[in-house]
């Protein structure tokens, strides 16, 4: 499988021989955290469909996905992301099933439910931390750490 980076937030995905490439249309284009998202969310559906077209004895090799994302307005986190499927060869009438097939994809239904994540300290002097509330719209991410700091320095004072 091929990644091509083809923005900052958007990148595609499609077949090739050899080992997984990543690539970006831009030499100063880095692999972000949100493409490894993307990729993903990109490479999960690709496999499934993969899967489906060799069952239906479907070729696939034609088969290419763009997956885009937009940002929630004045916060660093995705908002809402699109998966684009390009499939010339595909026929007309098998196109919806192909499209539920896709959203079969676990991490597709992973992103679509709410998931619980955590973060904890690891080690015999980590400290005990309360977490800390979501931050406030405008809020910066050096304001929560300063928080966090204060807050871990209250919790064990040296």
């Amino acid at each position: 499988m091929k990644i091509t980076l083809t923005g900052e937030e958007s990148l595609r995905l499609e077949p090739s021989s050899g080992p997984l490439t990543i690539e970006s249309e831009s030499p100063d284009q880095s692999y972000s955290p949100f493409h490894m998202l993307g990729s993903a969310l990109g490479g999960c559906t690709f496999s499934v469909l993969q899967s489906w077209a060799a069952n239906r004895n479907v070729a696939a090799d034609d088969l290419k996905i763009d997956v885009s994302w937009t940002f929630v307005e004045g916060q660093h986190r995705v908002g809402s992301m699109n998966v684009k499927l390009d499939w010339p060869s595909l026929s007309a009438e098998v196109w919806p099933r192909a499209i539920r097939v896709a959203s079969v994809c676990g991490i597709h239904q992973t992103m679509t439910h709410p998931i619980e994540i955590t973060v904890d300290a690891v080690g015999a002097e980590a400290p005990e931390i309360e977490a800390l509330a979501p931050l406030e719209k405008g809020e910066s991410l050096s304001s929560a750490s300063s928080q966090a700091d204060a807050q871990a320095r209250a919790t064990n004072p040296q």
